[in-house]
């Protein structure tokens, strides 16, 4: 992995967005050490501005302190994981019901499950996720309630913290993921009664959880 530049920044800002990348990527894995004179190393900063960095990353969730262990990445909490979903499946049911579309961005949004289409032949989880999220934050970026928007976003953002991509876990699942992507748009484009996509909406985020609950036995 190519670490960037400081360009600016403070050192304790790069190591935060460093530290945070690495994490998302899967290079720094649930469990691992991080041991911040080495990774003052890696950077080039001292010690000092990686501990900040590691203490707001804990604050947000990403790492953890064990006794006699230190500062580690967190691992994934199933139930979290499970409850955050089933509370996007009800508001992004409502969002995408009550939104404002314009032909653009369900343009756009085509555009981008056409994209995650093209990535099934070779599989990329986490490029596939990171589209998957920008194709439902877009469609629920018509909603006129910036309120219901915004906790649309706080949960997905937890999504991220959880990090592992439910797709590599049901890498099948993504397939059928586009498939219902295409039901879903051609109902906001045909003007389909609120109630239908609402319910339909909801089903398509259900339906993960359900699919990653029977590989996990959770």
């Amino acid at each position: 992995m190519i670490t960037p530049a400081l360009e600016g920044r403070s050192k304790t800002q790069f190591a935060y967005e460093v530290l945070k990348q690495r994490i998302v990527d899967g290079w720094y894995g649930p469990g691992t050490r991080l041991v911040f004179d080495r990774i003052a190393r890696d950077l080039g900063v001292s010690a000092v501005p990686v501990r900040e960095a590691v203490r707001r990353l804990e604050a947000e969730g990403w790492v953890v302190f064990e006794r006699n262990v230190g500062a580690q990445v967190a691992g994934v909490d199933p139930d979290q994981y499970r409850h955050a979903m089933h509370t996007l499946a009800l508001l992004e049911g409502h969002a995408m019901a009550t939104a404002r579309l314009t032909p653009a961005a369900l343009g756009k949004a085509a555009t981008l499950n056409e994209r995650m289409r093209a990535t099934l032949a070779e599989f990329d989880p986490l490029g596939f996720t990171r589209l998957n999220r920008e194709f439902h934050l877009l469609l629920c970026g018509g909603c006129p309630n910036p309120h219901l928007r915004d906790l649309i976003t706080r949960e997905w953002n937890l999504l991220d913290v959880l990090r592992r991509s439910t797709f590599a876990l049901v890498p099948g699942r993504a397939r059928e993921s586009v498939e219902e992507h295409d039901e879903l748009l051609r109902l906001l484009r045909t003007g389909a009664p609120a109630a239908d996509v609402e319910a339909f909406a909801r089903q398509h985020k259900l339906t993960t959880v359900s699919a990653v609950s029977t590989v996990s036995g959770k």
